[in-house]
């Protein structure tokens, strides 16, 4: 199934997670260390229903700088705080699976901009690999398609859609660290470029 389809067959619980972990990949654009949405993911763990996701957001909100964006801001960074900013209060109804699919669109481009170095935002482009056109694609936003799939297909798979497999919620953790990893690593590079 492509990404848009999985997105679409999701439950709440999967589409919280799925923007969570797109959230948590772009952490480094915002300047957080790996351990600011620690409490994120355990709102959304175990069988818990949520209840504190809200908090727990306006906690990692607090820790992030702030969400507004400044004069001359890098694109990806903007692109990354409005993912922060428009967080659901609550992981349920309309709002998260909007919120989720944003989620999904937003990262992509963000790992598009860090590859290209290019202020051009091809939206359709993205899309279209969202949908499974995938020829041609570069190699970092590939990798970042292959994980939003690998992650709705775990939670498919696992039933921690539902709060019933929180092994499934290790690995889609295990995946969005290896996806961080990659991402503060390009961040990294291209500060050093610009220095």
């Amino acid at each position: 199934m492509s990404l848009v389809e999985l997105i679409a067959q999701a439950d709440e619980r999967a589409l919280a997670v799925g923007g969570l972990a797109c959230l948590d990949r772009c952490v480094p654009l915002l300047g957080g260390d790996d351990e600011v949405l620690r409490p994120l993911w355990s709102s959304l763990a175990d069988g818990a229903e949520g209840e504190t996701w809200g908090e727990c957001l306006e906690q990692a909100r607090a820790k992030l700088p702030a969400l507004f964006e400044e004069p001359g801001e890098d694109r990806a960074v903007a692109l990354a705080r409005t993912m922060l900013a428009t967080a659901p209060p609550i992981p349920a109804g309309p709002a998260v699976r909007e919120w989720a699919d944003a989620c999904s669109l937003t990262s992509l481009r963000i790992h598009r901009l860090l590859e290209v170095m290019a202020p051009a935002d091809d939206a359709d482009a993205i899309d279209a690999r969202r949908a499974g056109r995938t020829d041609g694609m570069s190699p970092l936003v590939a990798a970042e398609l292959r994980r939003q799939i690998s992650i709705l297909e775990l939670l498919a798979g696992t039933g921690a859609g539902t709060g019933a497999a929180p092994a499934g919620l290790r690995q889609v953790l295990a995946v969005s660290t290896e996806g961080r990893r990659v991402l503060r690593a390009v961040v990294s590079r291209r500060a050093r470029g610009r220095s």
